[in-house]
This record gives structure tokens, C-alpha cells and sequence, in this order.
């Protein structure tokens, strides 16, 4: 199994814990973890040229990427204190 760059735990390497938890008991943070994955499974594939895609298509999907891990890191950030 290859490892994805920017996967939530090599984003948040010293919150693993943090991150367990949130997924156990926070329906919205699973919802978008799952839709973070997704974007940055698409990011991957075409980076690694298995798909093909615009370049305006790859800045929106780092864009929504980027998105999603502000709404995450605030609830990570949340979830800590």
C-alpha cells in the first residue's frame, strides 16, 4: 500500500489521538474527513499522472482541499483544548 501525500495524520502527526477521537464521536468531522480524502485521493492520482485533468481542475481541487483542512484544524483545535 503506497502512502498519499497530505493524508490527516502526516497533516496532523502529533494530534493521531486527537484524530481517533474526533472520528468516534463527531459525525461532522467524519463527513468531512471522508471528503478531505476523497479531494486528496483525486490530487494524488492526477499528480501521479494515473488521471489525466486541467490545471484550472487540479487548482480547484487544492483549493476545496485546503478548505476542508481549515474546517478540520479548527475542530482538531476545538477537540484539544
Amino acid at each position: 500500500m503506497s502512502h498519499t501525500p497530505h493524508d490527516l495524520h502526516a497533516e496532523f502527526p502529533e494530534h493521531g489521538d486527537v484524530l481517533h477521537r474526533l472520528k468516534l464521536d463527531n459525525a461532522h468531522f467524519v463527513t468531512l474527513a471522508d471528503r478531505y480524502h476523497d479531494v486528496n485521493k483525486n490530487i494524488h492520482r492526477i499528480e501521479a499522472e494515473v488521471e489525466a485533468s486541467s490545471d484550472a481542475h487540479v487548482e480547484e481541487l487544492k483549493k476545496r482541499r485546503l478548505g476542508l483542512l481549515d474546517e478540520i484544524s479548527a475542530l482538531v483545535n476545538s477537540a484539544k483544548a
